[in-house]
């Protein structure tokens, strides 16, 4: 009888002991530090290096330009608003080209000594190839300048009081100022500014003379219309 009761008494014991080392690890546990996972921050994907902008330009001509031989002669042309396309590509995210594309028709008047004469109508096909430097410091608002070359090609040309006409296709240089305000990553509106330095030679028949001249357009390009980013 002694040793069934030190048999019990020695069995509650171990099982004693086993709870109390089971209740410490589980205290042990409770207490661990818990493991935290870094959040996983979003990628951001780096936008398309191509921009496309449809606007609406306005050619303004400076009025200038003589034709040789004729003492105060003088020339004045007429302005235009026409639809243009320009596509531009950025090499770093400052840098861009960009090619303005788009025709304009002009009247070509004579002032000075040849005032009343209206001497006929061209249009141009003037493409500008410039390069830029954008500002990303202005959050949505993007500035931007540019200098660049341009070709201008004349065509369909129509003589009104004269006999014939014949303008010279000529190079040109060009200085540009503008802006993108980007209402999200892909869209945005834009208003540009350029002055072209243009300055083609032509040939006009009067009577039965053939003189020749140049004509100072020097136009300004005035453009507002709408960006896509790609």
């Amino acid at each position: 009888m002694t040793k069934g009761l030190w048999g019990r008494t020695l069995a509650r014991v171990f099982a004693g002991v086993i709870g109390l080392g089971a209740s410490a690890v589980a205290m042990a546990a409770d207490l661990s530090p818990a493991v935290v996972k870094a959040p996983v921050a979003p990628v951001v994907s780096e936008p398309s290096p191509w921009m496309i902008r449809l606007r609406a330009l306005g050619v303004l001509p400076s009025g200038g330009g003589s034709v040789n031989g004729v003492w105060g002669s003088d020339l004045s042309y007429s302005d235009s608003v026409v639809p243009e396309l320009d596509i531009t590509y950025f090499f770093t995210k400052n840098i861009a080209a960009e090619l303005i594309l788009g025709v304009t028709p002009h009247n070509i008047y004579g002032a000075g000594t040849l005032g009343g004469l209206s001497v006929g109508k061209t249009w141009l096909l003037p493409p500008i190839l410039t390069l830029q430097y954008h500002f990303t410091d202005f959050g949505p608002f993007k500035p931007y300048v540019g200098a660049g070359v341009n070709y201008t090609v004349f065509f369909n040309t129509k003589t009104y009081d004269v006999q014939s006409l014949d303008v010279k296709n000529s190079f040109g240089w060009a200085l540009q100022a503008g802006f993108d305000y980007m209402i999200d990553r892909h869209w945005g509106v834009n208003v540009d500014v350029k002055k072209l330095f243009l300055q083609p030679d032509f040939t006009v028949g009067v009577g039965n003379a053939v003189l020749s001249g140049t004509a100072d357009l020097n136009p300004w390009l005035v453009a507002a219309g709408v960006t896509y980013r790609f």
